[in-house]
């Protein structure tokens, strides 16, 4: 007989099984705003006469800080931002350019400090970023990754913008997601990077609201501006035209008079002086000043364009009728940079060829100043000009390195807009607060790992009532050997001049020596500039800051401390799957990036074989006009061409080349730069090139490319792309081994294009 049949659940009966899935209906939405190496008084409601409208409406509709802090460097601030935690605690006590195999150094985000980003992911948000990243360490920033410390990895579930600490605003070192972006064979003539991130986060929260209407959406925006190069629309350096002949000195008083009126700072303020290595305005002769007004309106010009496009993103949410229902933060990683020196740079990658800035050659650009021809950055004293009323500038521990701005709206936790808070806060308090006003409790553990706990906290009291207390009485800074320590209404700060900055190093005043360093301390509430040196008259309270700060600096992973640039490379992570000193690519090769590549500074030399010979078109390119080579063909004739800062070389063959075997080019720094180009053997031209070959051709990186070359032209003597009309069989390069000279200047150039 066959056996019964047997009978099976159905639908309705069968075991389900409960999937949480998080619907935060009626949630806010979330939008940061993230400016670079903007000062305390250089956006204008914080005093500056620089033109910020929309950044000034989110101060009249919201709240301004006065007293928030940051941690004097981009690559830290941002992780403190995202995980809640000291950046040390979360290994990113330097950039990300230089992981260190010491616990606070390693650029690398444990999975222990799961970012706001996550929490808000889980909780039901889409999470969005634009923008400057930087917190993936160097070597792990090709095609080959690992990608976890990229966006996508850390929370996020998009991602438009650039890796690294800096890019060129007019073409830009683009990626979307985990991979990189294929540029245009040219760039819209009005194409600016600004405008480019801003209509990327409009189309984000747009594609959220079509496809699940009603879901919440995190959208972190971290803008170029006003990080150099600062590169701004003509219409805009126009504007400024004459607005800053005045000067730094004349323009800082009106800066400072201009934030009393405003209640920004106290009535009481006693500004901090300027340092004596910085020039008087009226010490300069009439050539300096117009070369520094000059570069003022630049950056004046670069900062208001990205307020335009911040008032475009306002705009737009709030014509989609969500601008209200959104916490909208605006900050500025750290204080003005002054990695300018004392000339400022038409430049900036003039640095790693320790090339030294010369009057003549900025005035020779003067007009092109922000265009595509430059990669300009303004002097230091403008920076000094910005941070006011405060001393010193980014990387440094002073008020002028780790004081910014910090905006806030949110109608419904701000019952009088307007209004300025005077609470010492952090930038580690603003994800929590996040996570507060959005009614998350964050997860113990994420991924089954536990969390560590948060060194922030909620500020949710702070916006609904001015009278709160600050939620933090102790708040140590560390950067670069830089240290202090607030506590108990002091702040106690060091003297130490760190490595880095060849200007600073050169001019400025203070300790070199950890064994040198001096303690100055100044009472917060009635000195607000951090002026009135009280460490004579207070050595207990010295001492117990002092102190406290070691116990600070043990719990969060700070020590040991670096003192000089060489000490660090020691303990350098460097890549995993080196490529070696020779590497052989092929026409199908993609782009490369820079960091993989062998450094070409020691001497190297690139050789192409063919599998059909060619007339025309790049052969093997990197980089652009202010940093790279092309070898090339023109109508027959060989070509390479090395820019690097201050010298452009060229050699061309004498006559017409036909590559039956194989065509190379070497460079020798041995024989006094000696560049050579060769076909079959034969050498058919050779020059001295002057100067050095950087350790890196671009500050925003870049990539090797095979047969063809974009998107800004090495060489103006061909239009791009410029595709080779041969067969390339193979490009081979050999390099010279890497060298603790070359380390260091890796390690240097990592401070320019934090």
């Amino acid at each position: 007989m066959p056996p019964e049949a047997v009978r099976h659940p159905d639908l309705n009966e069968a075991a389900r099984l409960g999937l949480r899935r998080p619907k935060p209906i009626g949630s806010p939405h979330v939008l940061t705003i993230v400016l670079d190496d903007v000062g305390f008084g250089q956006v204008g409601c914080f005093g500056s006469t620089i033109e910020t409208p929309a950044i000034d409406r989110i101060a009249r509709e919201g709240l301004r800080f006065n007293r928030f802090h940051v941690t004097a460097m981009c690559s830290p601030t941002r992780a403190a931002f995202l995980t809640g935690r000291n950046a040390h605690r979360v290994g990113m006590g330097f950039v990300a350019d230089v992981p260190l195999d010491y616990p606070g150094y390693t650029a690398r985000i444990p999975p222990s400090a799961a970012t706001v980003a996550r929490h808000l992911n889980d909780a039901g948000w889409a999470t969005r970023a634009s923008g400057k990243w930087h917190l993936v360490p160097r070597y792990e920033r090709s095609d080959a990754g690992p990608f976890n410390n990229w966006p996508l990895g850390l929370g996020f579930e998009r991602y438009y913008g650039f890796l690294l600490g800096d890019t060129n605003h007019w073409a830009p070192n683009l990626v979307e997601d985990n991979h990189y972006c294929d540029p245009p064979d040219a760039w819209p003539e009005d194409y600016h990077l600004s405008e480019d991130l801003v209509n990327r986060t409009l189309r984000d929260f747009d594609a959220v609201a079509e496809a699940a209407p009603g879901k919440p959406v995190f959208s972190y925006l971290a803008l170029g501006a006003a990080h150099a190069p600062h590169h701004a629309p003509r219409r805009w350096i126009d504007h400024y035209r004459g607005a800053f002949d005045q000067g730094w000195d004349i323009w800082r008083d009106e800066v400072i008079a201009k934030q009393k009126r405003l209640g920004i700072i106290p009535q009481d303020t006693q500004p901090s002086k300027r340092p004596p290595w910085v020039d008087s305005w009226d010490t300069l002769s009439a050539d300096e000043q117009r070369m520094h007004a000059r570069q003022q309106e630049v950056f004046a010009a670069f900062l208001s364009h990205a307020d335009e496009q911040i008032g475009r993103l306002l705009d737009g949410l709030e014509q989609r009728g969500v601008l209200d229902d959104t916490i909208v933060m605006l900050f500025s990683d750290n204080g003005a940079s002054a990695e300018g020196g004392k000339l400022g740079s038409v430049n900036e990658h003039r640095f790693t060829t320790r090339t030294p800035e010369v009057l003549g050659d900025n005035l020779a650009k003067l007009n092109e100043w922000g265009g595509p021809e430059t990669y300009n950055h303004y002097s230091w004293a403008w920076a000094w000009a910005g941070n006011a009323p405060f001393r010193l500038w980014k990387r440094f521990t002073w008020l002028g390195g780790t004081r910014t701005p910090l905006l806030v709206r949110y109608p419904p936790a701000i019952p009088d807009p307007g209004s300025i808070r005077d609470q010492i806060v952090h930038v580690v308090d603003l994800a929590p607060t996040i996570l507060d006003l959005a009614g998350i409790t964050p997860s113990e553990t994420v991924d089954g790992v536990e969390q560590m706990t948060f060194d922030g906290h909620s500020l949710r009291t702070v916006f609904e009532d001015p009278t709160t207390t600050s939620p933090r009485t102790t708040q140590y800074f560390e950067l670069l050997g830089s240290r202090s320590i607030i506590h108990d209404g002091y702040k106690a700060t060091t003297n130490h001049v760190p490595e880095g900055i060849l200007d600073e190093e050169a001019h400025m005043e203070g300790s070199r020596d950890f064994a040198d360093d001096r303690w100055e301390l100044f009472e917060l509430s009635s000195d607000f500039a951090e002026v009135n040196d009280r460490a004579h008259e207070l050595p207990k309270v010295v001492d117990e800051l002092e102190a406290r700060w070691f116990e600070e600096a043990e719990r969060n992973g700070v020590l040991p401390l670096f003192d000089t640039l060489t000490s660090r490379f020691g303990a350098l992570l460097g890549p995993l799957w080196p490529a070696g000193n020779r590497i052989v690519l092929s026409e199908n090769s993609p782009p490369l990036a820079d960091e993989v590549l062998p450094l070409f500074f020691g001497g190297f030399t690139i050789t192409a074989t063919f599998k059909k010979a060619g007339s025309n078109g790049v052969i093997c390119s990197l980089g652009d006009h202010l940093g790279g080579f092309s070898l090339y063909m023109e109508s027959g004739t060989l070509a390479f061409i090395l820019a690097t800062p201050g010298a452009t070389s060229t050699l061309h063959s004498p006559s017409p080349v036909t590559p039956s075997v194989s065509i190379a080019v070497s460079y020798d720094p041995a024989d006094n730069g000696r560049l050579a180009l060769v076909a079959d053997g034969v050498v058919l031209a050779s020059t001295t090139h002057p100067g050095f070959i950087p350790a890196t051709f671009q500050h925003g990186g870049t990539t090797l490319r095979i047969g063809y070359d974009t998107p800004l032209a090495v060489s103006p003597a061909y239009k791009l792309p410029a595709r080779f009309d041969g067969v390339i069989e193979e490009v081979v390069i050999d390099a010279a081994p890497e060298s603790v000279h070359s380390m260091t200047d890796l390690v240097r150039n990592a401070l320019h294009a934090d």
